[in-house]
C-alpha cells in the first residue's frame, strides 16, 4: 500500500471525532450568542456530519438549508465577522477539528431574498496554504475562529453568510473531500452602494474532478505555498478587498 493512501485511510478513521459545525458568530470582537439554541441566526442542520456530494442540493447551506432562521445578525460594511467553529460545544476543552483535516476555509455571500438559489453566491474570502500551513491549522490555533471582514462598501441589505471548510485528508480519491458550511443570517447596514455581482450556483460551483476538489494532501514534496493548492470555484470578489 502507498504510504499516501494509508494517511489517506488514517485521515477517514478519525471522521467520527473530527466532524464540526459553525456554533457562534462575532462582529468586531463581540459574541452574537450560541447559534444553534432557538431562535437562532443560523440554518441549523441536524448533526455535524459533512457534505461529500459536491452534485447534491445540500451544499448551498447544509441540511434543512431552505428553512429560514429566526434572527439575523446586524453589521456594517468593513466589519471583522468571525465564525466560530467547534466539533461538540464552545467549551475550552472541545476539539474544533482532528488536525489531520487539513484544508482552506472560504465564504461565500449571497442576498437572503433568493435563498441562495441560482448564480448568487460571490467569494469573499478564502485562506488556504501559507507557509506549509492549512487554514485549518489556523483555525485549530485561534479555538475554532475564523475571521473574515464584510465588503467595505456593500450596499444595505439582508444577506446569507455562508462559510466553508473543506477536508481534504481523503480527497486523493474522488467524492472523498468533506465540506463543511452553514448559512448564517445577516442584515447589513450603513452607506454602501455596491451591490453584490452575479455569482456561483450550490450545488453547480464545483466539480468533485477539480483540482482543489480531488487533491492528494500526502503528495511528495509536501505542498507548502499557497501555489501549490487551488481553491475550488470562482476567485474571491474584487469588491470584497476594495
Amino acid at each position: 500500500m502507498k504510504p499516501q493512501t494509508l494517511l489517506a485511510l488514517l485521515g477517514s478513521a478519525s471522521v467520527a471525532q473530527a466532524h464540526l459545525v459553525a456554533f457562534a458568530a462575532w462582529v468586531n470582537g463581540v459574541d452574537q450568542g450560541t447559534a444553534n439554541n432557538a431562535p437562532s441566526y443560523v440554518r441549523v442542520h441536524p448533526g455535524n456530519n459533512p457534505i461529500q456530494d459536491v452534485t447534491s442540493p445540500n451544499m448551498k447551506c447544509n441540511l434543512n438549508g431552505d428553512a429560514p432562521a429566526a434572527k439575523t445578525v446586524k453589521a456594517m460594511p468593513g466589519d471583522k465577522i468571525t465564525i466560530e467553529w467547534h466539533h461538540e460545544s464552545r467549551a475550552p476543552t472541545d476539539d474544533i477539528i482532528a488536525d489531520s483535516h487539513k484544508g482552506p476555509i472560504q465564504v461565500y455571500l449571497a442576498p437572503t431574498a433568493s435563498n441562495g438559489n441560482g448564480n448568487v453566491w460571490v467569494k469573499v474570502a478564502s485562506e488556504t496554504l501559507n507557509n506549509g500551513v492549512w487554514a485549518v491549522d489556523n483555525l485549530i490555533k485561534n479555538k475554532g475562529k475564523h475571521e473574515f471582514v464584510m465588503p467595505k462598501d456593500l450596499a444595505p441589505g439582508k444577506y446569507l453568510v455562508r462559510p466553508e471548510i473543506i477536508a481534504l485528508h481523503g480527497a486523493s480519491v474522488v467524492g472523498q473531500a468533506q465540506f463543511y458550511m452553514e448559512c448564517l443570517q445577516f442584515e447589513v447596514g450603513g452607506q454602501g452602494t455596491t451591490p453584490l455581482p452575479a455569482g456561483v450556483p450550490f450545488p453547480g460551483a464545483y466539480k468533485a474532478t477539480d483540482p482543489g476538489v480531488k487533491y492528494d494532501l500526502y503528495t511528495k514534496p509536501k505542498p507548502s505555498r499557497a501555489a501549490d493548492y487551488t481553491a475550488p470555484g470562482p476567485a474571491v470578489w474584487e469588491g470584497a478587498s476594495a
